[in-house]
């Protein structure tokens, strides 16, 4: 399901207004150091996995829910990669406007093959990271500090 339940209740009485909600996105890789990607349908950029958690449901639990449903890979969330707002809202095209406060994992594929298992993929696919598609800097950013052993990345507000 692209948008939940629980969004499609509020947006039925809030509009196309800003909404800000949590948000999780998986790095997948696989035994040969991969990273599983897919090509979005609402926008047609390639990019990581990722989705909105259920009320109740843990982060790393919504990652490894939204990249089996949305490739047929099955994976373990191995660590935290980043924590951040986004930017930028991002306006769909039947005029919502969403922010996102996302929460990165770093996961390790488990089973499955790739695939586009529904309707928010146009292409799944593995790409070694010496030949990504093109993307926003953003999600290279976040697939490098996934392939690295950094600690998780966070905006800091200033020293102390």
């Amino acid at each position: 399901m692209a948008t939940p339940e629980f969004i499609r209740r509020v947006r039925a009485a809030a509009g196309h207004q800003l909404l800000y909600l949590p948000g999780v996105s998986a790095v997948v890789f696989d035994d040969e150091g991969r990273v599983l990607l897919g090509r979005r349908a609402d926008t047609g950029d390639w990019s990581i996995i990722g989705g909105i958690p259920e009320p109740g449901e843990q982060p790393a639990a919504a990652a490894r829910r939204e990249v089996e449903e949305e490739t047929a890979v099955r994976c373990v969330a191995e660590r935290v990669v980043a924590v951040q707002a986004l930017e930028e809202p991002v306006t769909y095209p039947n005029g919502d406007v969403c922010q996102f406060m996302d929460i990165s994992f770093r996961c390790r594929a488990t089973g499955g093959e790739a695939r586009v298992n529904d309707e928010e993929s146009l292409e799944v696919g593995w790409f070694g990271l010496d030949a990504l598609p093109p993307m926003s800097e953003a999600v290279v950013s976040r697939i490098k500090q996934a392939a690295g052993d950094g600690p998780t990345w966070f905006e800091g507000i200033g020293r102390s």
